[in-house]
């Protein structure tokens, strides 16, 4: 049956892999069942019932990512939309965090839309193959800076923006040791290397007393507090539309640059940077986008850790459905998953970031017409903390460079049309 639905054989892996790539991608994202609840709780929302809000939405995102498109990548509600939903709409603008869900709600609506009549497979097919490159590395970057965030090892400095931090404290050690075992036991060819570095680390963290025991299942808080309780009239006033194409592009491009960077590493593109059954995937954020507005929550997206799983040999939507799974078992399980710390998952991240920045070695750095835009991109995503903005200066630098080095032929109309967007854009936000 499992052959039939994902062709695992035709991919060249096995259940047993892809279960482990599920785990393993799970492990490193499951961070957000705490955080976003945290976060949106902020906004006035009942903390358990978006807790389980937040499971629900990632588990219909995986799941029609799994069965339908097939592909390995894992959606959950996205950090930084959650963000601007808390401290940009309802406590910055004074919203209420209903209008704030129905502008959720609007922008799912809205971006299936685009999925159907292949808006965004255009766009993300319109990338040319550098960019798609540098997008990889981009996001590998911003990935090992929320990496050595996430352990301590860099920490905010008021005189030079970023500066190290004291690693001779127990989470800087404990992210170090954890890369080192990576990186040990995947030159061994161990794939379940990732997985095992994070159990490693909380057990020892739980050892040296850093991390409390909270026993391991608990039921399920009730969701009914924010259960359809989206304002979609509210949401629909003129004051509400730059929130809802806010949620829209960012999620737009945030998904865009997670899927071009996942499929890259698992080699599901062809030679020309296309991907099949592009349509399917694209439908599936936006889906659990809407779900995730009437259960009680924010933003859901394709998220980056996916490429944790890949690393480890995940390939098919096998892996996207074990993430499914573990979402929802995690609403009984969640005493147990507290145990794990920030700084037990930011060796894996960082080992991620490694393989994303090896992207690098296939872009042909003698041509400085490739060059200067891969290297924005680098630069811009991490230091903007933005996927989207690394990527909008990436098409403005490309379309830039390229015309002035009389390269002009290598501009399609769709990296012009796109390129004047984000211009718009930046000029006018």
């Amino acid at each position: 049956m499992l052959e039939r639905l994902f062709f695992l054989s035709r991919q060249g892996t096995s259940v047993k892999t892809e279960v482990i790539a599920g785990l393993t991608t799970f492990v490193t994202m499951v961070y957000i069942v705490f955080v976003n609840p945290a976060m949106l709780s902020e906004a006035g929302m009942d903390l358990g019932a978006a807790f389980v809000a937040t499971c629900i939405a990632a588990a219909i995102g995986c799941f029609i990512m799994g069965f339908w498109a097939n592909y390995p990548l894992a959606l959950a509600p996205g950090m930084g939309l959650n963000a601007f939903f808390t401290y940009g709409v309802v406590l910055g603008m004074g919203h209420s965090w209903q209008s704030a869900l129905g502008a959720v709600f609007l922008s799912g609506c809205i971006f299936l839309l685009l999925s159907l009549f292949k808006v965004r497979e255009w766009v993300i097919q319109a990338i040319p193959v550098v960019l798609k490159q540098a997008i990889a590395t981009g996001i590998g970057a911003f990935l090992a800076l929320i990496a050595l965030k996430n352990a301590g090892i860099i920490v905010a400095s008021p005189a030079t923006l970023v500066q190290l931090g004291d690693i001779t404290s127990a989470g800087p050690l404990l992210a170090i040791f954890s890369f080192f075992i990576i990186a040990a036991l995947m030159f061994r060819d161990f794939k379940s290397a990732v997985l095992l570095s994070i159990f490693i680390v909380t057990v020892c963290a739980w050892g040296l007393g850093l991390v409390e025991y909270h026993g391991i299942v608990s039921v399920p808080p009730s969701i009914m507090p924010t259960v359809m309780q989206l304002d979609i009239a509210a949401a629909l006033e003129l004051s509400m539309l730059s929130v809802v194409f806010a949620f829209l592009f960012v999620d737009l491009f945030d998904t865009s640059g997670t899927l071009v960077a996942v499929t890259q590493k698992a080699g599901l593109a062809d030679e020309k940077g296309h991907m099949p059954r592009l349509g399917r995937a694209l439908s599936a954020d936006s889906t659990a986008t809407i779900a995730g507005s009437m259960l009680g929550t924010s933003t859901t997206t394709s998220y980056i850790e996916s490429v944790s799983g890949v690393s480890v040999g995940g390939k098919t939507g096998l892996t996207a459905v074990v993430v499914g799974i573990c979402f929802l078992l995690m609403m009984f399980f969640a005493p147990l998953a507290q145990m794990v710390p920030a700084y037990a998952t930011a060796g894996a991240i960082l080992y991620v970031a490694v393989l994303m920045l090896q992207n690098l070695k296939f872009v042909n750095w003698d041509d400085m017409s490739d060059a200067i835009p891969v290297s924005v991109v680098l630069l811009m995503t991490p230091l903007t903390f933005s996927i989207a903005h690394g990527i909008a200066l990436g098409f403005i630098a490309y379309t830039a460079v390229k015309v002035l080095c009389n390269k002009r032929e290598e501009v399609s109309i769709s990296v012009w049309v796109l390129t004047v967007l984000f211009i718009v854009k930046f000029a006018f936000s």
